[in-house]
């Protein structure tokens, strides 16, 4: 028998097929977002440090957002747009820079679900406790609220990978813009079985507890707010569940297009379009809800530009 086991630890990048025509505008394009991803991005969380006002339970279970925004785009867009300036045939990445690009941008992907699940439960006490909301949301709570959330996506994706990094590989190419974990088993001749249902439950579990515990909670809220006679609760909760539930179907819709191409080998390129998709439109889009949204934020970055004490800090 045959053995095509030789683990090469360097592997060739497929990237985006893109004509000498369009090359230069998409890579205008992705670096006018990535800059803006990054601006954005920081500076609410710098605003969110620095504002007294934003100094609440909400603020700072959603800097946790832009932190992974941030971290899941910078690990992959330089390295797409390098290579789109680079010939085919030097396209190389390490292994192991691979395998930590993946686990990047798996983080990136599941801490969106576990953030904004803590996010829902934040609102549910907010609107249905609120005379216990101090009590129940001080910052013992938050710290616990986050590190469950990153410890979660941590201990989920550690193993997703963990099952990929022990297969042997045959094949050299990533038939992906970036890596991946379905991009780094393809590079296996063994079988990933295993690999296959830990991927599929991995999911399931991820998307059922997060559209479970979202539905839940708003569930909650629709029906405190229908009895509640409270104008002004009524507006503060229709106002900021409407922002989360935005970013939230954003999030969700974006990575399930994603996760459903994985599935159709045949759209490989539409693969690659909403492989971008999912990183680069939610890491846009959710600065600018909870900007426009949230009237703290939008009073407090008013404030920051006309005192110019954002520009101060540097």
């Amino acid at each position: 028998m045959e053995n095509y086991t030789y683990n090469s630890l360097t592997l060739q990048m497929e990237g985006l097929k893109v004509t000498d025509s369009t090359k230069y505008p998409v890579i205008f394009f992705l670096l006018l977002t990535y800059v803006f991803v990054l601006i954005s991005n920081v500076g609410i969380v710098v605003l969110i440090c620095v504002e007294r006002s934003l100094h609440q339970p909400m603020y700072y279970l959603f800097c946790n957002l832009p932190v992974s925004d941030v971290m899941g785009n910078l690990v992959m867009v330089p390295r797409v747009i390098a290579d789109m300036l680079s010939p085919p045939s030097e396209r190389l990445i390490n292994y192991y820079d691979c395998v930590i690009q993946a686990f990047a941008s798996h983080m990136h992907g599941t801490n969106a679900h576990t953030v904004l699940m803590i996010m829902a439960f934040d609102r549910y006490v907010a609107i249905c406790n609120p005379l216990r909301y101090s009590t129940i949301m001080d910052n013992k709570m938050v710290m616990k609220l986050t590190a469950s959330a990153w410890g979660v996506a941590f201990v989920l994706v550690a193993v997703l990978l963990g099952l990929t990094i022990r297969l042997n590989r045959c094949r050299t190419v990533i038939t992906n813009p970036y890596c991946d974990n379905p991009s780094l088993f393809k590079l296996s001749c063994e079988s990933v079985f295993i690999n296959n249902v830990y991927g599929l439950t991995f999911t399931v579990v991820l998307l059922t507890t997060s559209i479970g515990s979202v539905v839940l909670t708003y569930t909650k809220i629709t029906a405190v707010c229908l009895t509640s006679k409270n104008k002004s609760l009524n507006s503060k909760a229709l106002q900021t569940c409407s922002t989360h539930l935005c970013v939230y179907l954003i999030v969700t819709v974006s990575g399930m297009t994603l996760i459903a191409m994985h599935r159709f080998p045949q759209f490989s390129e539409y693969r690659k379009i909403a492989a971008f998709v999912f990183n680069i439109v939610p890491s846009s889009l959710n600065p600018i809800i909870y900007g426009l949204q949230s009237k703290e934020i939008r009073k407090s970055l008013l404030k920051a530009f006309r005192s110019k004490h954002v520009l101060s800090l540097f």
